[in-house]
C-alpha cells in the first residue's frame, strides 16, 4: 500500500528544535535565493526532503537558500510539494548565472 503525505505533512513536517537556530545560522551565511538573488522572504529549503531523510534534517549540506516567491516551489519542488528536485543546487546555479548575465 502507497503511502502518500498531503502537501500539508509535506511542507509543515515536524522540526527539531535545533532548527530555528540552524535556519538563522544558514541564512545569515547564505542571505539570498540561490535562484534568482533575492535578499527578502527566504526559505531554508532542505535538498533531501525531511519526509524522506529524517536524518539530514540538520545537515548544513542538506539545506539552500531559495525565495519564497516562485524559485522555493519552482526549482524546490517542481511546482507541486510532493515532489522535490534532487538537482536544486546545479539548476539554481545555472539559472542564477543567467539571470546574473541577462543583457
Amino acid at each position: 500500500m502507497f503511502n502518500f503525505l498531503k502537501p500539508k505533512e509535506i511542507r509543515y513536517a515536524s522540526r527539531s528544535p535545533r532548527w530555528k537556530d540552524l535556519r538563522r545560522e544558514h541564512l545569515a551565511k547564505y542571505p539570498k535565493c540561490s535562484a534568482c538573488g533575492k535578499t527578502k522572504g527566504l526559505e531554508v529549503h532542505h535538498i533531501k526532503p525531511v519526509h524522506k531523510y529524517p536524518e539530514l534534517e540538520l545537515d548544513p549540506l542538506n539545506l539552500i537558500t531559495l525565495c519564497d516567491n516562485q524559485c522555493h516551489l519552482t526549482f524546490g519542488h517542481f511546482m507541486d510539494y510532493k515532489s522535490w528536485n534532487k538537482d536544486v543546487e546545479h539548476d539554481c546555479a545555472v539559472y542564477y548565472s543567467k539571470v546574473k548575465n541577462k543583457p
